[in-house]
């Protein structure tokens, strides 16, 4: 069994002035299924890439296997632009799956694309065919769909189809970062049977669920320390209860302490300002007091003072810092409006087309105040396109499609990843109070450092998160979010769902988080099949 080693490891983007990493040092065994877990910008995806030698550090990271980073990226010179070439490659090179640069490309004329064979060649010179195929049948993809072109493929099929080359390599430590984003729920249940069968990952994901069907390690980046240990989500997060409660009645200790500490020392510089003042007082029995005894004394006992003094500030220093240790989430608030009649939004035998081709077929829901409705379904089967024709847009529609007059409704779409400018820019342009807009960012843990930067060079997750804090200060009567927890963390997606809780919002929403979904009590909808 062979180990990872990271020694004294410090790193810090070129032009930053913060570090990402100081003096880290942990170790994983090389056939581990460990979970990543941490805050959208604790630096997770940084550290995969770090474990691939991709920037320069200081420290050493160390081992005998080869780390290689999942989703792949094209090379400069081989990769194709997000238009002329297929939709499941980026600009910046990540293969990526995305519905609406999908259509985009149907509508294309004489598009250049690859086979998936031919990309596969690209990612992995001299791969062996019936190794992936073999991947493939343990993830129930025919391997029929390696002689279809890429950009037809599902982001689902996608996904899959990468995931199974990826693993069919050998003496590799695999680096899986978000592999769930564009898989249904029950790609995501097939994905993790598949990833429970294997061995030798380090699997950044935000899905409760998702991880706890298929690590037994978790290496997690908390606010001032990373922990390793064994076990799943769960088992990590009933540890962190307790050490969160330990932890809550030791900062009350420690607060007393400080207190007392600092009467004390108060106490001390009291006494000696007391017998200074001794000199100057009047006779005592007729005789005149000793000054220079007097002072002497006061003297001393003002040294000793003031070194009592300066031990005392230190020990209040010491735990004032302890006190940092603790780990928490801020309660956010959200005011929905309240429409004046109970029927807010009703599809009856609704279905949808682009041109004569079907999106969805025969969906019937009805939303009321204070309901939260999912549309489920799998991947391409129009949940995106219906929230698009209740916000307006112009789709080819057969069936009833009711919205109350005058409804008032919060979106956050699927892709934000287009988002720039400055960040109170963006909130202007949406008539938010800005000093709202950012606390509420930070209580989503946004760093400040991010306020001045521009919006383009946030992660996905900030991006996400500017999205979701500009809807939540929108005061509306529906919120509709179309999988907004892509890229979004644990620990804030824990808060939202504390939010929804508390406040009931009427919400129709897209999202294949089932944990997520439970904790907020929506009722799921179903998406019919196409016929």
């Amino acid at each position: 069994m062979a180990q990872i080693k990271v020694n004294d490891l410090t790193f810090c983007y070129e032009g930053s002035y913060d570090n990402v990493f100081e003096h880290v040092n942990l170790q994983i065994d090389s056939d581990w299924r460990c979970g990543l877990i941490g805050r959208n910008g604790k630096g997770k995806t940084t550290f995969l890439k770090l474990l691939t030698g991709a920037y320069e550090y200081s420290g050493s990271i160390t081992g005998a296997m080869e780390c290689v980073y999942f989703p792949y990226t094209l090379s400069g010179e081989a990769r194709p632009s997000r238009r002329d070439m297929h939709y499941g490659v980026l600009e910046e090179g990540t293969l990526l799956g995305d519905e609406y640069l999908r259509e985009e490309i149907r509508n294309l004329e004489n598009v250049p694309v690859w086979t998936t064979m031919d990309l596969l060649e690209e990612l992995s010179p001299g791969y062996e065919l019936w190794r992936v195929c073999r991947e493939l049948e343990q993830l129930s993809v025919d391997p029929e769909v390696l002689s279809r072109d890429f950009y037809t493929l599902s982001g689902g099929e996608q996904t899959k189809i990468l995931l199974a080359l990826l693993f069919s390599g050998e003496n590799r430590f695999l680096l899986i970062d978000e592999p769930t984003n564009h898989l249904d729920m029950e790609g995501r249940e097939k994905t993790a049977a598949y990833l429970r069968k294997k061995k030798g990952f380090l699997l950044v994901s935000h899905d409760k669920w998702f991880l706890d069907q298929c690590v037994d390690h978790v290496l997690v980046f908390e606010r001032q320390t990373i922990t390793v240990m064994q076990g799943n989500f769960t088992s990590w997060q009933e540890q962190k209860a307790k050490r969160d409660a330990h932890a809550q009645a030791e900062n009350e200790r420690l607060k007393k302490d400080i207190s007392h500490l600092r009467e004390a020392a108060r106490q001390a510089e009291g006494w000696s300002n007391a017998v200074e003042k001794t000199k100057l007082g009047t006779r005592i029995g007729g005789l005149r007091p000793d000054r220079g005894f007097i002072g002497h004394k006061a003297a001393k006992m003002m040294k000793r003072a003031k070194n009592t003094q300066h031990r005392m500030e230190k020990a209040v220093q010491e735990k004032e810092g302890l006190l940092n240790n603790l780990d928490t989430t801020e309660e956010l608030k959200l005011f929905p409006l309240t429409y004046h009649k109970e029927r807010l939004i009703k599809a009856d035998g609704l279905s949808l087309f682009y041109g004569e081709r079907p999106v969805c077929q025969n969906v019937s829901f009805e939303l009321e105040n204070g309901r939260q409705l999912a549309l489920k379904g799998g991947n391409g089967c129009g949940k995106s396109s219906i929230l698009k024709k209740i916000l307006g847009e112009e789709i080819e529609s057969k069936g009833e499609l009711f919205t109350a007059s005058g409804l008032v409704i919060s979106y956050v779409p699927q892709d934000v990843s287009g988002l720039s400018g400055g960040l109170l820019d963006y909130a202007r342009e949406r008539g938010l109070a800005e000093h709202l807009f950012l606390a509420l960012l930070r209580k989503l843990d946004f760093p400040r450092v991010q306020f001045e930067k521009d919006m383009s060079c946030y992660s996905e997750g900030q991006k996400k998160k500017a999205a979701l804090a500009a809807s939540l200060l929108t005061r509306a009567h529906v919120y509709i979010w179309d999988e907004p927890l892509n890229y979004i963390d644990i620990f804030s997606r824990m808060q939202l769902a504390e939010l929804i809780r508390t406040y009931r919002p009427a919400m129709l929403l897209v999202e294949h988080d089932r944990s997520f979904l439970a904790e907020i009590g929506a009722e799921q909808v179903e998406i019919p099949l196409r016929k």
